[in-house]
């Protein structure tokens, strides 16, 4: 029995050995012929793990691509440039609200000290408010102003024209009208004007007006934006024929001297000098015949005040012996008219009127015309297009 037990010992431990000794040369590698192990196994490993990691890499850039960055949504109030024709509220391009300053003319003479005194500047920073809303409105109507110059064109309709600028107006004062007292708070100034050819100003087309605008016309636009009652009144004169460019430079000329000599206790009668001086200097050759460019005696610039057009003061264009003083803080537009004519216009049907602003304003003669101006007053400044101031 024990040597038995000795026997099963004895054959467990050489079977033991064998296991370990297979294992062993398994594990061992091949010598070359050099003497050294072949690396072709571990080259195969080096391939198989190169492999994996370039697997593991494609695996990295495919779930890469998958992850598409977020589209970032535009915030209200982030455009950055007026469309066509102008939508774009004029607060969301300057949402700091300070609006573009435009051409600042110094003053001149006696007036000068205003430029140098520190007390003058302060009562001027002061008085920004005013300004701001004013600088508002004129940015307002130049974009307009800009967009309307490059898109009317010859056989277009007057209206057509005329409810163009008024939206584009709206839009930008971000007041429609469309709620009862809007039209107070900012949009349109005034009935847009479109007068052609020999009618001065303020002819604007009613509802159903089949008017058009043909090439040889000279239409002189007038349209306003008031932001908070301050009113920006300004108009230009369009022609598609070159003819007329002699016309449109010296009414153009003749404005700018007008804008440039007016100021603080300068008389009307020097404006009104300066103008037509200016005017008057220029000559326009139609059809062979040479026409000197007159003022036009009987039309006038005009004061400004707060949702009221005309204020009480004019503005004229030919020498005269009007003393009347600018003050400082009133607004004024600067107006001119040239002509080929006899420089001189006959009153005709107006076609708009504006709201009376103060009591006892006597608006007209006939009867119809006085219930049309009841009619404006009751509803707080809307435009009525199809009103006749006799």
């Amino acid at each position: 029995m024990a040597a038995q037990v000795a026997d099963d010992i004895a054959n467990l431990k050489l079977k033991e050995n064998g296991d370990k000794s297979s294992s062993g040369k398994s594990n061992s590698k091949p010598l070359a012929e050099n003497g050294e192990a072949d690396d072709d196994d571990s080259d195969d490993d080096d391939e198989h793990a190169e492999a994996g990691a370039g697997g593991e890499a494609d695996g990295e850039k495919k779930k890469k691509k998958k992850r598409k960055p977020k589209k970032k949504k535009k915030k209200a109030g982030s455009a950055t440039a007026q469309t066509s024709p102008p939508r774009v509220l004029l607060t969301q391009l300057f949402p700091s609200g300070n609006f573009p300053e435009g051409e600042i003319c110094e003053y001149r003479g006696d007036q000068q000290y205003r430029t140098t005194s520190e007390e003058k500047r302060h009562l001027d920073r002061m008085n920004d408010d005013f300004l701001k809303e004013y600088r508002q409105g004129a940015e307002i109507h130049r974009q307009v102003r800009q967009w309307a110059q490059k898109n009317v064109k010859p056989g277009q309709t007057l209206t057509e024209i005329a409810e163009g600028i008024e939206d584009g107006v709206r839009h930008l004062t971000g007041h429609m009208g469309l709620e009862e007292g809007d039209n107070i708070k900012g949009g349109v100034g005034f009935p847009t004007g479109l007068s052609r050819n020999h009618c001065a100003a303020h002819y604007t087309p009613n509802a159903g007006n089949k008017m058009v605008l043909e090439q040889g016309d000279v239409m002189k636009v007038d349209f306003g934006v008031h932001v908070n009652g301050r009113i920006v009144d300004s108009a230009w004169t369009m022609a598609f024929d070159p003819i007329y460019d002699p016309l449109l430079t010296a009414v153009k000329d003749a404005t700018n001297t007008g804008v440039r000599e007016a100021g603080i206790d300068v008389r009307m009668s020097d404006i009104g000098a300066a103008i037509q001086e200016t005017m008057e200097s220029y000559e326009v050759e139609l059809g062979g015949t040479t026409y000197p460019v007159k003022a036009i005696r009987n039309l006038n610039g005009h004061n400004i005040g707060q949702w009221q057009i005309h204020g009480g003061k004019s503005v004229p264009i030919v020498k005269g012996g009007d003393q009347t003083k600018m003050e400082e803080g009133e607004v004024f537009a600067i107006e001119t008219f040239g002509s080929t004519g006899k420089g001189y216009v006959r009153d005709d049907v107006s076609s708009y009127g504006m709201l009376p602003l103060c009591k006892g304003y006597r608006c007209a003669k006939s009867c119809a015309s006085s219930r049309l101006c009841k009619e404006v007053t009751e509803h707080d400044y809307e435009e009525f297009r199809n009103a006749t101031i006799l």
